[in-house]
Parts: structure tokens; sequence; C-alpha cells
């Protein structure tokens, strides 16, 4: 609400585009992160589904909600169409403009897949390094130590308690064969072992 009033009172409520976002999932046991399975550091959805508000007058219908899954490398392209400019595409290789949902051309952006990638340890992640990729409403968890998977359908598991994978061969393999693709065409480190270390 300030930050919405001092632009109307510069005069540039029309001529601004707002995105409210958080950037990751809540810190384990400092957040609520209610059903959602994980926090910070993690590739399950409470580490990676966050609130996302977009507010620009003239474009962006009050009160719409869509349902459409974005990511955080789609608000450069996004900011660049709005704003009238020309799209950069060797620089937002893995985002797309927004645009289309917002003044609603299209309900579904047509991408196939979302692809996260966090190949390290942190002392607030318990799983370890992981990947994921999402299509459609399925989501596949990658977990780099072991190389190990679990599969989940949101629509209806949300919580992600319900590990498909073993019923699921072949969509677990079809979503794992893109993910390696995607994590080699993108250039994507692995962690590797390091034999010299001793623990702590």
């Amino acid at each position: 609400g300030t930050l919405v009033n001092a632009i109307e009172l510069k005069g540039q409520r029309d001529n601004t585009i707002i995105v409210f976002v958080s950037y990751n999932g809540g810190f384990a046991g400092a957040a609520n992160m209610g059903q959602l399975r994980g926090s910070k550091s993690m590739t399950f959805e409470g580490g990676i589904r966050v609130p996302l508000i977009m507010d620009y007058p003239g474009l962006v219908k009050s009160g719409r909600t869509i349902s459409e899954p974005v990511i955080s490398n789609d608000f450069y392209p996004t900011l660049l169409d709005l704003a009238g400019l020309p799209l950069e595409p060797k620089q937002h290789v893995d985002g797309v403009s927004l645009k289309p949902l917002l003044n609603k051309e299209n309900q579904k952006l047509g991408r196939e897949a979302l692809y996260f990638h966090y190949p390290h340890y942190h002392h607030i992640n318990s799983m370890g390094p992981s990947g994921a990729i999402r299509m459609g409403d399925y989501k596949l968890v990658i977990k780099y130590e072991d190389s190990s998977t679990e599969l989940y359908n949101l629509a209806n598991d949300r919580a992600e308690k319900i590990n498909l994978a073993p019923k699921r061969i072949g969509l677990v393999k079809q979503m794992k064969k893109k993910f390696d693709q995607w994590t080699a065409s993108s250039g994507s480190l692995m962690p590797t072992l390091n034999r010299q270390y001793e623990g702590v």
C-alpha cells in the first residue's frame, strides 16, 4: 500500500508494473509452508512454489487468478514485452513472456516442461542436491546422491505424499530423459564426489 500510494503521488500509477514474489520457499522451522512439503533449498513444492502477484493497470485485470505455472526466469522477457521492448531470447533462454496470459490472449503458455536444478549441499537442506522437472500436473524429483526419483501428480497431491514412480515407470523414464537432455543442453553443472572430504 505504501509503495502504491507513493507511485500514485508521482502520477506514475498507470505507467508502473508491480511484481510481488518470494524468490524461494521459507526457512524450515521459521516459516509455515502449509501443506507443502519441504522448504528453502529443496526441489519439493515447499522450496519452489511461491506467491506471485503482478499488477499493471490497463492490462492486468484486478482480482484475476491464473493457474498456469511460471518461473522467475519469465520476469525478464515479460517486463521487456510489457514495456514494448524487443525480446532477448539469447539472454532469457528458459523464460517466456507472460503477456499473453496477462492480457487473456492465451490460457496456457504451451511450454512443455519447467526445470529446477539445485546441485548444492546446504545446512538447511535435508534432501541434498536435487533437480526436478514439471510436465503438466506431473512433477519428477531427482535426488543426485543416489539418482533416486519420486513422481507426483500435483493436481491431486500438492503435498507430495503419494510417490507414483513405482507405478508409472514409463512416465518416469520419459521425464528423466527430458531432464537429462535439459541439463546437458544448458551446461548445468552437476555435483561430483569429493574423495578428500573427511566430514566436519
